[in-house]
């Protein structure tokens, strides 16, 4: 997929979700392959506690491959990661914590 200056630029410092609704932190840096004009991939500021924070043991930078990017948009959307060795119940946590919060006086309900 061809991307602008534009939309590179404004990549960074984006939210970072699995295609499962894991939040795994934001958009710290790209790399590129400038003999074909492409992205190569994104580095990741794992966000502490999260599923992806777990699996690197605190360290930040994670790359992750451009392929693995399913959408850009408000956030991006990667393909899951997981982590056999996390049990179900701390996963579930974390899809709880990082739910988007309604604004007062409306609805969290899609209409």
């Amino acid at each position: 997929m061809p991307v602008s200056v534009k939309e590179i630029s404004d990549m960074f410092a984006k939210d970072v979700f699995t295609n499962k609704g894991f939040y795994c932190g934001k958009v710290n840096d790209m790399e590129f392959d400038l003999s074909r004009y492409k992205v190569k991939s994104l580095v990741i500021e794992a966000a502490r506690g999260s599923t992806l924070g777990k699996m690197v043991g605190g360290k930040k930078g994670v790359v992750i491959p451009y392929g693995m990017v399913q959408s850009v948009g408000d956030v991006v959307i990667i393909k899951h990661i997981s982590d056999a060795s996390l049990p179900e119940s701390e996963l579930m946590e974390e899809v709880v914590a990082h739910q988007p919060q309604a604004p007062a006086g409306r609805s969290s309900r899609l209409r």
